[in-house]
């Protein structure tokens, strides 16, 4: 194992504490991080394999930046496979050649090569992470990222005691790479992780992994920030402390209004803050933290549990040494498949909607659109046996359109005036079949295939109800949109109803992000502003629904004046 990973039995991982470093100035400066991307040998669940990391790093590096910052990370790839990396959540205005996944916004960094993304933090404070964007990569090949307000601007709330990112991952004992490989030849369904983890550590509920478990200590009577992020491959996931309550202030980078809660859900993708306010006093007890899966649709799952553990330090070390002697108490979470929590939990989001931070809701609509996401087949190939839905081979669509990956960046081909043969611009608006969406399914099952976009102009104001399908059975999609933050309008069971449902739209203070959860069985409504140039993609986040084709881009044109322009492409730009 190279030197710069920590002994695998740690129980404080590196980012369990962050320091808030003093600058000498309030200008915004440049942040420079490099990126060895490496094959390290790394053992959980007594399962030694090799995973890719950053750096020797599992899980990677943690970015910190202020908001107006310039960030620089120069990747260089060391392993046979391709590879790509996104700032999930960063906006990227005028910068779309740095977004990162695969094939739409850049080719490949091949082995030996270099790319050197580069982009300005703009208008955005919070959480939000990095991740591999090409095939099942970001299993192992993810970290935080953390931009903190401009300096002298303080939080909307008290200053926290300490900082510590929590993120999430799905560990398999298997190579991934094999993993979605396989799935995609049988057409079955992959098979599924061997743990979930927090910080990279699978927690004490698993087999041979109580030395590989998150620890928090904390003190009593303070504050801590603790700053979630959901990075697992195909698991939402439910998280509490046993006897603590979080107070959620922000997701996705974006502040809302405090609201206090025993559990919090979170989707690949998301990120979540909340203050956790410790007892006064040195508890009898320690406390597990815990989070396992929420479950929707038929496909099988991991249902196991990662757990960490929160253990007050006591100013008499001796004492502190004895905490594995207290009594060791549970948090109780909700059902696996509670989506009456999930349609709860994300009606009390809201943005803080003040002078501030305002909620620049779109109050008037140029465009609208009505996108079907949801699960279908393929016809399996011929002298082949698939182990699909009726012999068929699992697909994924929006709009009944599985989206099929080009070999030339869709951005590039855009930028130079090159779609021909790379895309079409013929995208539905809406379902060409309207069908009973919710209800009982059609008969026929099978998708059409293709790598078709929407075009945008610029500046367009759009409205995007997503809606779920139960083709295949009813499942939540947590949809991230690359390029944009969008508000959550509305939402509801069942088949969306352009007549009555609209009137219920909150255009005051929805809560702003870039990754939401489709309601198994129902519908969200979101609108933005397409004042991004560039091609930006928009797909489910459980990876496996990527892989089946649940994925689309928007193309957004040049704008008249020169802020409102796609730069060219920089010269290290990876060729295909």
């Amino acid at each position: 194992m190279g030197a710069s990973l920590l002994p695998l039995g740690a129980l404080l991982f590196a980012l369990s504490a962050l320091t808030l470093m003093p600058e000498l100035t309030s200008a915004a400066i440049t942040r420079h991080y490099k990126f060895d991307v490496l094959s390290h040998n790394v053992t959980r669940l007594c399962h030694t394999k090799s995973i890719f990391t950053v750096n020797g790093q599992f899980p990677g590096p943690k970015i910190i930046a202020r908001e107006g910052d310039r960030v620089v990370v120069k990747v260089v790839n060391h392993v046979q496979h391709n590879v790509t990396f996104h700032w999930h959540g960063i906006r990227q205005l005028q910068s779309g050649w740095a977004d990162g996944p695969a094939y739409v916004t850049q080719c490949p960094i091949q082995k030996g090569q270099t790319y050197v993304y580069n982009f300005t933090i703009i208008g955005q404070r919070g959480t939000l992470f990095w991740h591999a964007h090409i095939s099942w990569l970001r299993a192992t090949l993810y970290g935080p990222i953390v931009i903190l307000p401009k300096r002298h601007v303080p939080y909307p709330f008290a200053k926290p005691y300490k900082e510590v990112p929590i993120i999430f991952g799905e560990w398999f004992n298997a190579d991934t790479e094999a993993v979605i490989a396989q799935a995609l030849q049988t057409g079955a369904g992959p098979n599924v992780s061997d743990a979930y983890t927090i910080n990279g550590l699978p927690g004490p509920l698993y087999n041979c992994s109580a030395g590989d478990t998150f620890e928090l200590s904390v003190k009593p009577g303070k504050t801590y920030l603790l700053r979630f992020i959901n990075a697992a491959l195909n698991d939402e996931l439910f998280f509490s402390i046993a006897n603590h309550t979080l107070t959620v202030v922000e997701v996705d980078a974006i502040y809302v209004k405090p609201f206090n809660t025993d559990t919090i859900l979170i989707t690949p993708g998301q990120t979540t803050n909340v203050l956790l306010h410790t007892k006064p006093y040195v508890p009898t007890a320690t406390f597990l933290m815990m989070a396992r899966p929420y479950v929707t649709g038929l496909g099988t799952f991991d249902n196991s549990t990662t757990a960490g553990i929160l253990k007050y330090h006591h100013p008499n070390s001796s004492l502190s040494s004895d905490t594995h002697k207290m009594p060791l108490l549970k948090p109780s979470l909700p059902p696996l498949n509670d989506t009456s929590f999930a349609a709860n939990f994300s009606q009390k989001l809201r943005s803080l909607a003040n002078a501030q931070f305002p909620a620049n809701v779109p109050q008037t609509v140029n465009k609208h659109f009505f996108f079907t996401v949801g699960l279908g087949a393929n016809p399996c190939p011929k002298n082949q046996t698939c182990q699909g839905p009726n012999g068929t081979k699992f697909s994924a669509s929006i709009n009944n359109v599985s989206f099929i990956m080009p070999t030339t960046a869709l951005l590039q081909a855009h930028f130079f005036g090159q779609s021909n043969g790379v895309y079409t611009a013929d995208f539905p608006n809406q379902p060409l079949i309207p069908f009973n969406y919710t209800g009982t399914s059609p008969n026929n099952t099978f998708v059409n295939n293709g790598t078709k976009v929407v075009v945008l102009p610029f500046n367009a104001s759009i409205e995007l109800v997503l809606q779920d399908t139960s083709i295949l059975g009813a499942e939540s999609h947590p949809l991230h949109l690359h390029g944009f933050n969008f508000f959550v309008v509305g939402q509801g069971f069942g088949n969306y109803d352009p007549n009555k449902d609209p009137s219920r739209f909150n255009l005051v203070d929805p809560i702003e992000r870039n990754t939401v959860g489709v309601l198994s069985g129902g519908w969200v409504a979101i609108r933005f502003l397409a004042d991004n140039p560039g091609v930006w993609f928009m797909h489910c986040h459980l990876e496996v629904h990527t892989s089946w084709g649940l994925k689309m881009a928007w193309v957004v044109m040049d704008g008249k004046l020169p802020n409102q322009k796609l730069p060219p492409p920089p010269s290290d730009l990876p060729k295909c």
